[in-house]
């Protein structure tokens, strides 16, 4: 058989090369061939409300985005997106200048980060961050900068931002400033001082931000959400990202968007067409009519996952594992050291033998991976029966 290539170099661009295949899907195989509870990857066990996905199904038959949608999104689901934000944050946006519909929020942050990218531009990110994050800043020429949230050992239901580090960190060739929250995977939401702190500094550096909010539905106890565009001087330089699959619970639909200022909006469209072009033509009328629920459906999901939440929190606690209990998000992240082990990869790779139970190693969410190699992080966006099952079998990890 032929050679597939005569050229030494690596086929993989070397932008990439760090990159191989995500810790995900090792972590879900090994789930299926041991046949584990999965708690590793973010996704719900069950499908979101059914006038939803009869909503879906209406669109279908209608024949309602069986073809390409336009480019921006459909009206009826950007005006919902605008009214949404309207609503429950006071922010008004333009629908036809204003909002972008996205192939979930993935594509939003890749989009984002190519169109206003240099090559060389310094991007910080807070630390530990979803994955993507990191590849989409190498996909664009950037260099990420993490600053690195650490755990708060007397207030364990969060992770701390160091400010001065972050202020710290900004170079004259720091472009953009990439924050979640509620962040995932550590739970920690941002207070009202931390992002003020955070907007203060993108005004005074004259800083972009792209806000990853795609949790914002799921703050917990006395946590509040806020959008980092509501502060003072921020609603011309940040790019939000908002996601229906983590409020709606249809991951698999991938309908996200961007909501910022024309300018912005144009140029993310620029990268975003060259991308899917579009997507998800008729979920996108169904997401709108999501998206005009009353309060009742956000307050009842909201409980309804921190119930689940402190289901595992506490059985996890049980367990010997030192929780961080999340104040938003679906992911629980715990410090396996009480347990007598400090390598969240030999932890994570070992629990399906020994407990059946899939958790992911936050160390793959560093840069430095010694900083996460105690973490762990666990997923409760499952049904309560599948939680305490998990919670009964780790039990034994306790003895």
């Amino acid at each position: 058989m032929a050679a597939m290539t005569s050229s030494a170099r690596p086929l993989l661009n070397r932008r990439l090369a760090e990159f191989g295949t995500t810790i995900f899907a090792e972590m879900s195989a090994l789930a299926v061939s041991t046949g584990s509870i999965n708690l590793g990857q973010g996704f719900p066990d069950t499908d979101g409300p059914e006038e939803i996905r009869e909503a879906a199904v209406r669109a279908l038959r209608a024949g309602r985005g069986n073809q390409y949608p336009p480019g921006p999104g459909i009206p009826e689901l950007r005006t919902a997106v605008a009214a949404h934000h309207l609503r429950r944050y006071g922010l008004s946006y333009d629908p036809d200048t204003e909002v972008l519909v996205t192939a979930g929020a993935t594509e939003a942050i890749a989009a984002s980060l190519l169109a206003l990218l240099e090559p060389g531009d310094e991007v910080i990110a807070l630390e530990p961050y979803y994955d993507s994050y990191a590849a989409c800043i190498a996909m664009a020429g950037g260099r990420r900068v993490p600053v690195t949230l650490r755990p708060d050992h007397e207030d364990t239901a969060r992770f701390r931002l160091d400010l001065d580090e972050l202020r710290a960190a900004v170079t004259d060739r720091t472009r953009l400033l990439l924050v979640n929250t509620p962040h995932n995977p550590t739970g920690t939401v941002l207070t009202r001082e931390e992002l003020r702190a955070v907007a203060d500094l993108a005004v005074e550096r004259d800083l972009l931000v792209v806000t990853d909010e795609v949790y914002e539905h799921l703050v917990f106890d006395d946590a509040e959400h806020l959008p980092l565009a509501s502060f003072p001087g921020m609603r011309e330089r940040t790019v939000t990202i908002g996601s229906a699959g983590k409020t709606f619970s249809f991951t698999g639909w991938k309908v996200g968007w961007v909501t910022a200022a024309p300018g912005l909006v144009t140029a993310v469209r620029s990268a975003k067409q060259f991308l899917t072009y579009v997507a998800s033509g008729p979920f996108q009328y169904a997401v709108a009519e999501a998206l005009a629920l009353p309060d009742t459906y956000f307050a009842a999901f909201r409980a309804d996952m921190q119930a689940k939440r402190d289901l595992l929190a506490s059985g996890l606690a049980q367990a010997g594992f030192e929780v961080f209990r999340p104040a938003g998000t679906y992911f629980v992240t715990t410090d396996i050291r009480p347990l007598g082990e400090s390598d969240g990869f030999a932890f994570c790779r070992a629990l399906p033998e020994r407990a059946g139970v899939v958790a992911i190693p936050n160390a793959v969410f560093y840069d430095h991976r010694a900083a996460g190699a105690p973490f762990v992080r666990f997923a409760f966006c499952k049904r309560a029966e599948v939680l305490e099952e998990a919670v009964q079998r780790l039990k034994g990890l306790a003895g």
